[in-house]
């Protein structure tokens, strides 16, 4: 079994030392090495620490290094059997067997070459050149194949620097006379010299190499640190924006709640004070009945004196109903403040995603190259110098020429034309049936119909530019899609574009900042600032207060006393004055 797998002991020698393994480790890339070995691999130097001298890999955290106990019983029965093998080098030099020239029968392997013989020698057959004088002075080498001249055979002692080839001495007396010719080993101490001096300049280059892939991990890590923590900033800023409004909106309606009640405790009074007031006209009403009625016309006269008279003294105020607020200014004001908070909303967050977009820009610099497929972004209204001839927005053209930010593209409609790098956008996906526009888009991804896009091939079905959706296939150029508007929709996968994570979720962040927290259960009603909703009134009026009975994307149905099933807008809704 040994034999077997010495036939292939390349597998068991440690890459570091060259050696059969000791303590053999297996790192989680799959290769093995001496414990030892790749420890001080990894402690030499920072440049290639955790790194696998193999293929490279990194592992962060350095992994624990376990002692793989099969490949440690394979090593000890390789050492039992004698088939250790100290370096690769030795395993070359048996690969390369050379035989004894002199040995007759079975061959033996040979240990020495004589140049001037021009043989090999076993250890007993080489033993004439250490007692012969004639023979001592033969020049001696490890065994090797020795190359003859194909003219002359004879040996190749000669390097001509005319041909560039190695001759024999005759070959210099016929063939090469007159040529730059020296001895082979002084053309091989020349460039060995050279070659050594080549390779100090690669082991330079490497190490540069080296320096400026250790930099460019820091810098990746950097800027995923620097990423991330914007990434958080934008997340508490928007999450305290949210619960502010929440808070001022609770004081608000704390404060309407509190103006509530002391128009209902002054009402209350109101009505007190003219219930009793109707209670005393009653009383003169009934004192009035009386004497008209009595048939004693004296006892009318002594008594009309002493009735109450309808411009008397006991003439009651007339009391005024007007609120001394009103909650028709409250909600216009709050319509106006959730317009400008909106506008605001608007401007400040342009500003902060044009700063990531010119960071964005920049690094996009060095991505787009000359033969990438480009198109101009959807952002942009009017590119720098024009649109040219019939480009738009869907047109894909291949880059021909990048000049720092300038670019120049040949469309279909328009070749040569010119843009800048910051307008364009490099085209992943292929076009409409190709296989590889599947690798677009991954099941899962937020897309939304690009703004290109006048009508979709297979209709809106109910969503529109804004509208988000969860891409849930992809078959062959064609695209389903999860709206809140639409469930399976089909689109084309030309007419999509992918939704940033950032992206997505800002519409709902602003939504939660102006305060829109309606669900199911609550109490509603038609806002003071909407004229006609979008599917019309039905029998409900401003008046009308209905309960939320479902909720899908924007559109929300009510049960109204006049109306059940209600189909409306959340925008066009709010809650109920008189809900709690």
């Amino acid at each position: 079994m040994a034999e077997s797998i010495f036939r292939d002991q390349d597998q068991y020698s440690c890459s570091i030392c060259l050696d059969l393994m000791t303590d053999p480790v297996t790192i989680p890339c799959g290769h093995s090495y001496c414990m030892t070995c790749i420890k001080d691999y990894w402690d030499k130097d920072d440049y290639r620490k955790n790194n696998c001298p193999q293929c490279r890999q990194r592992f962060l955290p350095r992994p624990a290094l376990n002692k793989n106990t099969i490949l440690a019983e394979i090593m000890e029965k390789l050492r039992k059997n004698d088939f250790q093998v100290s370096s690769n080098a030795t395993m070359l030099a048996e690969l390369e067997y050379i035989e004894c020239d002199f040995c007759t029968g079975k061959k033996v392997r040979a240990v020495n070459s004589c140049l001037e013989c021009r043989a090999s020698y076993c250890e007993m057959h080489l033993q004439p050149h250490f007692d012969f004088p004639a023979l001592k002075k033969h020049k001696l080498v490890n065994a090797t194949n020795m190359l003859s001249c194909p003219k002359h055979d004879k040996l190749l002692e000669v390097f001509c620097r005319t041909d560039q080839n190695c001759i024999c001495m005759l070959c210099l007396m016929d063939d090469h006379k007159g040529h730059d010719t020296v001895s082979s080993a002084t053309e091989r101490d020349e460039k060995q010299i050279r070659l050594q001096a080549d390779r100090i300049k690669l082991e330079e280059k490497r190490k540069g190499k080296e320096h400026e892939l250790h930099d460019l991990q820091k810098d990746q890590k950097t800027r995923i640190d620097a990423a991330q923590q914007a990434v958080e900033s934008t997340t508490k800023a928007f999450t305290a924006t949210a619960d502010l409004m929440k808070k001022k909106c609770s004081e608000i309606i704390e404060k309407i709640q509190a103006q509530e009640k002391a128009d209902l405790d002054r009402l209350n009074g109101l009505q007190e004070q003219l219930e009793l007031e109707i209670a005393i006209l009653r009383g003169h009403e009934d004192d009035l009945d009386k004497l008209l009625q009595t048939a004693d016309n004296i006892h009318f006269l002594q008594n009309f004196e002493k009735m109450p008279t309808s411009s008397g003294a006991e003439d009651f105020p007339t009391h005024s109903l007007e609120p001394a607020f009103s909650f028709g200014d409250i909600r216009n004001i709050l319509s106006e403040f959730k317009d400008s908070l909106e506008v605001f909303c608007k401007k400040e967050v342009e500003k902060i995603l044009e700063k990531v977009s010119n960071v964005a820009t920049t690094a996009s610099l060095c991505h787009i190259k000359t033969g990438d497929r480009v198109r101009v972004k959807s952002c942009v209204n009017t590119p720098i110098y024009n649109w040219g001839l019939h480009v738009t927005h869907k047109s894909i053209g291949v880059v021909k020429a990048v000049d720092g930010k300038q670019v120049t593209v040949d469309f279909p409609e328009c070749s040569g034309w010119r843009g800048i790098v910051p307008e364009m956008e490099v085209v992943s996906y292929a076009p409409s049936g190709s296989s590889s526009a599947n690798c677009s888009f991954d099941i899962g991804c937020k897309v939304r119909v690009k703004p290109s896009v006048v009508t979709p091939k297979y209709q809106w079905g109910g969503i529109t530019h804004k509208s988000i959706g969860i891409v849930k296939a992809v078959e062959e150029g064609t695209v389903f899609v999860d709206f809140p508007e639409f469930h399976a929709w089909k689109g084309e996968l030309s007419e999509m574009e992918l939704i940033s994570s950032k992206e997505s979720v800002l519409p709902y962040i602003l939504t939660a900042c102006l305060g829109s927290n309606i669900q199911i259960g609550d109490r509603v009603q038609v806002k003071a600032t909407v004229d006609t909703p979008k599917h019309g009134w039905g029998e409900v009026s401003r008046k009308s207060v209905g309960v939320v009975t479902a909720m899908k994307g924007e559109d929300i149905t009510v049960n109204f006393p006049e109306q059940k099933r209600w189909l409306g807008v959340l925008s066009e809704v709010e809650f109920a004055a008189s809900a709690n």
